[in-house]
């Protein structure tokens, strides 16, 4: 193993711990719909968050065969579900991303009749809007008649994960046409990349943010969704040219420093770790599978080292900015705050985790 992969495989371990110990200490506060705080930044909670953290600990886990991840994800969803779930929203879905793929990977009964109660509930009772696309209803905001980009990652992997694990296969069906009903309306024409969010009240793009978190969601999720879901012909090819235009777009607003601002096309808006994360792994992740030209695995590898300046000595990334609602103005996504959570430990360590498969063989 080469020095590079080395100090990966060191700052994977430093991650692990730093989200972990995530807690929450009462600078934001998230209220749930019925008023009850909610908590998007301690690792027992069930909301977004920590279900894309329990994601990069899966992936990571997968990475690296080790018992005590494995043991460290299963305790988590134990607990939590002796304890009870909260609502069902497209949030609080999150989790069950990592949940449908360990027991797709253990078999463990444990986990099936949450997942199946779960999914059921999805289909047969989120609300939708036009064109029967998820709603984005989260725990702190009804959002009727929206469509997001993060609904994409929050509730539509997890839906097709589970679909093709239990061998539902209206499930996965659901997963694609909501991947291009949001294509339709999300994609920016003219620059191939992602806006955060439509209303079909107006029929609008909101602030027309080019947002650069909700764009990684998108280059992670489309790379990660044709893993889950084993798709052909047109609709795969569809999906990877939504994701070639996004890339070379996002190639061109790549920051001297290696990161992305998080507005990408506003360089006067502040460098975000947690989208730089997700944008690099969906670049090291298309060039290792022989999707993109070389010159995306270079773009990747300084994003990687832009998010490794960002990880502290404690195994906490920097940089992050905090979970962020549909803006009405450009403004609003400048002034979001930064702040440590679950998602940017796990986008970090997806990216180093692949990473590391590029500098093993280096």
């Amino acid at each position: 193993m080469n020095g590079g992969a080395a100090d990966v495989l060191r700052k994977l371990d430093l991650l692990v711990a730093g989200m972990t110990g995530l807690k929450g200490d009462g600078r934001i506060d998230e209220p749930n719909l019925d008023g009850s705080p909610g908590d998007y930044v301690g690792f027992t909670s069930w909301e977004w968050p920590q279900g894309v953290g329990l994601y990069g600990l899966f992936r990571l886990w997968e990475f690296r065969g080790d018992d005590a991840l494995r043991r460290l994800i299963e305790n988590w969803y134990a607990l939590r579900l002796a304890t009870g779930l909260p609502p069902i929203n497209v949030n609080t879905s999150a989790p069950m991303l990592a949940l449908a793929l360990l027991w797709a990977r253990t078999a463990d009964a444990r986990w099936q009749p949450a997942l199946a109660a779960w999914a059921d509930h999805v289909i047969a009772d989120l609300p939708r809007t036009p064109e029967a696309g998820f709603q984005h209803i989260v725990s702190d905001g009804v959002n009727a008649g929206e469509l997001w980009d993060d609904t994409l990652f929050m509730l539509v992997l997890p839906l097709a994960a589970y679909g093709r694990a239990s061998g539902r296969h209206d499930l996965a069906e659901e997963a694609v046409r909501q991947f291009l009903l949001h294509a339709r309306y999300l994609t920016d024409t003219e620059t191939g990349l992602w806006f955060h969010g439509w209303t079909f009240a107006g029929r609008h793009h909101f602030a027309r943010a080019r947002w650069a978190r909700g764009n990684a969601w998108i280059t992670a999720g489309i790379l990660d969704f044709l893993d889950i879901v084993d798709l052909r012909g047109g609709v795969r090819d569809f999906l990877l040219d939504c994701l070639c235009a996004q890339m070379n777009a996002l190639a061109a607003l790549q920051d001297e420093s290696g990161g992305w601002h998080t507005l990408l096309d506003d360089s006067s808006s502040y460098l975000e770790t947690s989208a730089t994360a997700g944008i690099a792994y969906g670049f090291l992740k298309a060039a290792r599978l022989g999707l993109v030209e070389p010159r995306f695995r270079e773009a990747g590898l300084r994003g990687l080292a832009y998010v490794l300046a960002q990880i502290d000595g404690d195994g906490i990334v920097q940089g992050v900015s905090y979970g962020t609602r549909m803006g009405r103005d450009l403004q609003f996504y400048r002034d979001i705050p930064m702040r440590p959570t679950a998602y940017g430990q796990a986008l970090a360590m997806l990216l180093l985790a692949e990473a590391a498969r590029h500098l093993e063989t280096a």
